[in-house]
């Protein structure tokens, strides 16, 4: 194999360089007309991407962590609440339940790396407010078991979808179930701007109303200050570049499924191996893979292996899970969370890869096992 070869685990300069025409008109066109803060561009991208997730109401704010914390406390959330949330997941995702004052009390991860309905269920108490899902990896929960949960307990959802944008269940993005939805833009995301961004979802309108006032201050259509408020707007020159980059997202899915299976056609027979579902595993599912999180047999071996052979991999969330961070207090028993930990590693996935590049990923793993 060619030891002199290099694969990023994602290509940040190729973000701009592969529309640079294109995405420095787009600045261009925005910096004359000096519109930096909630103009034009954030409403069109707004509007098109609520017609995108087939939603009432989107709003772009600063960050996908902001977003969640908007999102819980326009759905009430309030201190002395508990919020269920798989460990298996970004620390922001805890710590926005923290932030808007309540408590977040963290569950077990299923086989597909997703909340655990199970665990879920286990940990409602009487103090329960609402569950958050992660839709991890470009994937959608099993939204079906998590909301009769919910309504069995009267809970509300509060949808972390910051992977998952363009993700189905049963023909239902991701971010549309619960009573809000999250998202991030960062640049690693599928829908990645050149900086921090993040969105908030919603169909119900007292909720919208909510959150148009906590990202902006708290001041109404009229700029008249009514409630307390952050300032958490996504500024207008990423709105911009979001807006442009949305009109060709499908493409960029498409692609991402197109590696996916090319992942299952060299690796899928390999029994060291735990893939993710392929395209076409479920029709419930559509994944558009914002990560390719594998579990392997000798986890570290096969990380330094692929270093040797200049392909880069990463572990998620630095190979923590939230519950293992002791200093923030949180305790939980998450015996199948802390086994999946020992064997999750991440292959590069985004669009600049080229079948040649899978095909040497597949084969220097399978050299690995051989």
């Amino acid at each position: 194999m060619d030891a002199t070869r290099t694969i990023p685990f994602f290509n940040y300069p190729a973000l701009f360089q592969t529309q640079e025409k294109e995405l420095l008109a787009v600045i261009t066109d925005v910096c004359r007309r000096g519109a930096y803060i909630l103009q034009k561009d954030l409403r069109d991208f707004e509007a098109n991407l609520a017609s995108f997730l087939n939603v009432k109401h989107a709003f772009g704010v600063a960050n996908g962590t902001d977003a969640l914390i908007i999102a819980l406390r326009a759905a009430g959330v309030e201190p002395g609440d508990e919020v269920i949330v798989p460990s298996h997941t970004y620390i922001a995702s805890a710590a926005s339940i923290h932030f808007a004052g309540a408590k977040p009390v963290l569950v077990e991860c299923a086989p597909d790396h997703m909340i655990d309905p199970k665990s879920a269920a286990r940990a409602v108490t009487k103090r329960t407010k609402a569950i958050m899902p992660v839709q991890l990896n470009g994937r959608t929960a099993e939204m079906d078991a998590l909301q009769a949960i919910a309504d069995r307990h009267g809970l509300l959802i509060v949808e972390d979808a910051a992977q998952g944008l363009g993700s189905k269940f049963r023909d239902r993005c991701a971010g549309t179930f619960g009573v809000a939805g999250t998202f991030s833009f960062y640049p690693a995301k599928v829908l990645g701007c050149f900086g921090d961004g993040g969105a908030v979802v919603t169909n119900d309108d007292a909720i919208a109303r909510k959150v148009a006032l906590l990202r902006d201050h708290g001041r109404d259509k009229d700029g008249r200050v009514v409630k307390w408020g952050l300032n958490s707007r996504l500024d207008n020159l990423q709105a911009a570049i979001l807006d442009f980059k949305l009109k060709t997202y499908p493409r960029e899915i498409a692609r991402r499924r197109e590696i996916a299976a090319r992942y299952e056609a060299g690796l899928g027979d390999l029994a060291q191996l735990a893939l993710p579902p392929t395209p076409d595993a479920d029709p419930a599912h559509f994944d558009v893979y914002q990560n390719y999180e594998i579990e392997a047999d000798r986890r570290d071996g096969l990380r330094e292996h692929l270093e040797q052979r200049g392909v880069r991999t990463i572990i998620q969330w630095g190979g923590t899970p939230v519950h293992q961070f002791k200093e923030l207090g949180l305790k939980a028993s998450l015996p199948y969370t802390d086994r999946f930990f020992t064997r999750c590693m991440m292959l590069p996935m985004n669009t600049t890869l080229s079948d040649d590049d899978i095909d040497y990923i597949c084969a220097a793993i399978r050299d690995f096992y051989r």
